[in-house]
């Protein structure tokens, strides 16, 4: 396996594929980056280079008791594209890793970053509070612990089977293997983690970031993403960001790249060659 190092001992696990202009994939909470399978194929065979890795505690990298939060999660990008020697990379986030996209791009991807692509994500921030009155209130990412903590592999098969792809629609065309796949990523990090994640997604501030970034930016959003929802997410991120193009999918839930990857991988290669 590719794995490589940071400061802090913990060792992070990667794909790097292909050749030609970098595109680097951010995976969700708390799965790996198999689950840009889809898209690591698609732009692999349009001629790109793509990399995605396991962040921290997720998947086959270390599952660290410490660093869960967003700064290391971004600096541990960083240390990657050092790693890798990433240049004019396009880097595109999902959920919390579209967060985790924001902070890198940020404070670290000066002279490396050429495009930057948030999907479903939690910027600028998802817990309610009196400057964040449309968030979703503690006890809902209460709840996530709790219930990560009670039973963590039955949660992670009720989130996929339900609000995830949205398959706890009326009509839904339920796929057993893509909820199957979800638990098996979850499944394969660490239970302290995947808890830690729940407030670096949930509670991390985002708002500078966004103002901060000086790259074009896609945001893409499920219109009925039930967990992320985009009135308090993409509808205002897309107000905070320089060079923003926003493209909202009505009736598309949080999981739309691996329910809809005809849709979504189109869209995504005429950004980059844009």
């Amino acid at each position: 396996m590719s794995t490589f190092t940071t400061s802090d001992g913990t060792e992070i696990f990667y794909k790097d594929w292909g050749t030609g202009q970098p595109v680097v994939f951010h995976h969700g909470w708390p799965l790996s980056s198999d689950d840009w399978d889809n898209q690591m194929l698609f732009f692999l065979d349009k001629g790109f280079r793509v990399i995605a890795h396991d962040r921290r505690g997720h998947g086959r990298s270390s599952q660290t008791a410490t660093g869960n939060d967003m700064d290391t999660y971004a600096a541990d990008v960083a240390a990657l594209a050092e790693h890798l020697d990433l240049k004019h990379a396009v880097h595109i986030g999902h959920s919390t890793g579209g967060g985790e996209v924001a902070r890198y791009v940020a404070r670290h991807g000066g002279g490396r970053v050429a495009k930057a692509v948030l999907i479903g994500a939690v910027p600028p921030i998802m817990v309610k509070s009196d400057s964040n009155p449309g968030g979703l209130p503690i006890e809902v990412f209460d709840g996530f612990r709790a219930a990560l903590v009670a039973n963590r592999a039955q949660f992670f098969r009720d989130v996929p089977a339900g609000p995830f792809y949205g398959f706890n629609r009326d009509g839904a065309k339920v796929s057993q293997g893509v909820i199957d796949n979800w638990w098996r990523q979850g499944m394969m990090g660490g239970a302290k983690a995947h808890y830690d994640c729940i407030k670096a997604f949930s509670e991390t501030d985002f708002t500078d970031d966004l103002r901060k970034l000086d790259v074009p930016v896609l945001i893409m959003h499920g219109g009925d993403d039930q967990i992320v929802p985009i009135e308090d997410s993409a509808l205002l991120a897309a107000k905070l960001v320089k060079q923003g193009t926003l493209k909202v999918y009505e009736g598309l839930s949080h999981g739309m790249c691996t329910t809809h990857p005809e849709i979504i991988n189109p869209d995504l290669l005429a950004f980059i060659q844009s």
